[in-house]
């Protein structure tokens, strides 16, 4: 049985002075396109119309590339303009479906990037590392491994000021079949991720690695005069050091997601609410929060850890192995003796150790986090798939929180 999969490559471009100048200003473009036809939404939806289509605002970018006000659009591929509109189209239907926050107007310097969504316009050479691209030509890249499959689009974008491709291929592939048993997974800050096996890995601490630095290069930035040659410069400076955080960070989260997908074929982990988890505590002038340095600084050491990310990128990895991902409540999972199951909160006296005041049994209490979550997983999974015999959906694949709401 075979199965197709998609999946993006991206590599650093190294462009030309002219193609840089010509880039920026596609992104330009793209980003003006946005803005006018969101501004124009929102007119809209203030007097009570219905909002435009993809088809209606594809009619008013043919008429702003044509007008004398907004002829410069017309130097920029029209597909990526296109493909700005479908963005805005879809943050539409995520705000009205309550999936998302109102779309925003986007800010030059943010988030730069365009899309060619038609492979025939696209032209790949990986024996010379170069890609043809619409009013751009060949660019040179770094080409550090094959891109596997067929193109379907490419996405350039700006990021720490170095220019990406991003190319995106669709090819097909057995159906995999899953390596190795199951496993818990217990999230921390002392330790990124223990394993119910005793396996654990240190955090990466990417952001506090480099906060002396990254607080210095924004000082200094602060005393700049703003906009002037200086400030960009230190701008800059600053820009490459947050660059170099979320670099080290993902390359981190994808060796070790790989390394757990591959070993193993069903991987159950605590369905973390992040955003609670650090939710600011400094409450408001009527009602001031307590210890609130302390909590803005726990608030800052898990999000550098990036658990969202992690549990992301094992989702996926996961499905393509074969295996399965399967999320459970974290409730009381570090306060539960694996060996008698008695709950207390008295059982985890100390951050590390873990004794239960009932039987006696003692061990980290990472591991015993990690262990009770296994258990957990092994009863929604069991619940799952029970659920699942006799529906269409029965010989799925992978299972979610969401699949499910029995409890273990």
């Amino acid at each position: 049985m075979r199965m197709q999969r998609l999946k993006a490559f991206t590599f650093e471009l190294r462009p030309t002075g002219e193609q840089q100048r010509q880039m920026r200003r596609f992104a330009g473009s793209c980003r003006f396109v946005y803005n006018k036809a969101l501004a124009l939404q929102k007119e809209r939806y203030e007097r009570g119309e219905k909002k435009l289509g993809y088809a209606g605002l594809c009619k008013l970018l043919t008429e702003w590339r044509n007008s004398d006000e907004t002829a410069w659009l017309a130097d920029a591929p029209v597909h990526p303009l296109q493909q700005t509109l479908k963005d805005l189209e879809r943050a539409y239907s995520n705000f009205f479906a309550k999936r998302a926050d109102f779309p925003r107007f986007k800010k030059k310097g943010q988030r730069d990037s365009f899309r060619y969504p038609d492979p025939k316009q696209i032209k790949l050479d990986q024996g010379n590392s170069r890609i043809f691209l619409p009013k751009l030509g060949r660019l040179r890249y770094r080409n550090s491994r094959d891109v596997l499959g067929t193109v379907k689009n490419v996405t350039v974008s700006l990021s720490g000021g170095k220019w990406f491709v991003s190319i995106q291929t669709e090819r097909e592939v057995e159906q995999p079949i899953p390596q190795g048993g199951a496993v818990g997974i217990d999230m921390g800050l002392a330790r990124f991720a223990t394993l119910s096996d005793g396996t654990f890995y240190a955090p990466p601490n990417s952001f506090k690695r480099h906060e002396t630095r990254l607080r210095k290069a924004q000082q200094a930035l602060s005393r700049k005069v703003k906009f002037s040659n200086n400030w960009k410069k230190a701008k800059a400076r600053v820009q490459r050091i947050h660059s170099r955080i979320g670099n080290a960070r993902r390359d981190f989260l994808h060796k070790t997601s790989t390394a757990i997908s591959q070993n193993h074929a069903m991987v159950c982990i605590e369905d973390l609410q992040v955003r609670n988890m650090s939710r600011s505590a400094a409450g408001t002038t009527e009602q001031p929060g307590r210890n609130v340095r302390a909590k803005s600084g726990l608030n800052k050491s898990i999000l550098d850890q990036g658990w969202f990310e992690f549990r992301r990128q094992l989702d996926y990895k996961l499905a393509w192995q074969g295996g399965w991902l399967v999320a459970v409540p974290p409730q009381n999972t570090s306060r539960t003796c694996p060996c008698c199951g008695h709950v207390s909160a008295d059982n985890r006296q100390t951050q590390a150790r873990f004794a239960c005041v009932e039987c006696g049994f003692e061990e980290n209490a990472d591991v015993v986090g990690a262990i009770n979550v296994l258990r957990a997983g092994h009863a929604r999974f069991a619940c799952e798939v029970s659920d699942a015999v006799g529906s269409p959906a029965a010989g799925t694949h992978r299972s979610d929180s969401g699949a499910a709401q029995c409890r273990p």
